[in-house]
C-alpha cells in the first residue's frame, strides 16, 4: 500500500507555517493544510511530479504549494516529505546546514 510519511524536519516546518497562519489568517491556514494533504495524496500516485532538485541531492524532488515548496523523495511504496519551505529560500544552503548536524 502506498503512503506518505513526513520527516521530523518537515513536521517542524508545518508547525511553523501553521503558527504563522494562526497569527494572521486561520482560514488561509486551513486552506494551506488541505492543499498540502491533497498534494501529498497526489504524490503517492504520481511520484515524479514536480521538479527535480538533483543538483542539491540526487533523489530530491519538489512541487510548489502557494509560496512554498514541498520537497520529497520517492521510495518503493510511497514518498517521504523531507521539508516544506518558502520558495524564496536558498535551498542549497538549507540542505548544506542539515548535512553539518
Amino acid at each position: 500500500m502506498s503512503r506518505y510519511i513526513i520527516s521530523p524536519e518537515a513536521s517542524q516546518d508545518l508547525d511553523e507555517i501553521s503558527d504563522y497562519f494562526t497569527s494572521r489568517n486561520i482560514e488561509a491556514g486551513e486552506r494551506f493544510i488541505n492543499a498540502f494533504e491533497q498534494k501529498c495524496r497526489n504524490l503517492i500516485t504520481f511520484q515524479n511530479m514536480g521538479r527535480s532538485y538533483s543538483e542539491i541531492e540526487p533523489s530530491l524532488r519538489g512541487i510548489p504549494l502557494y509560496d512554498y515548496i514541498i520537497l520529497y523523495r520517492a521510495f518503493e511504496d510511497g514518498v517521504e516529505i523531507v521539508r516544506v519551505v518558502s520558495g524564496y529560500r536558498d535551498l542549497g544552503s538549507l540542505f548544506a546546514e542539515s548535512d553539518d548536524d
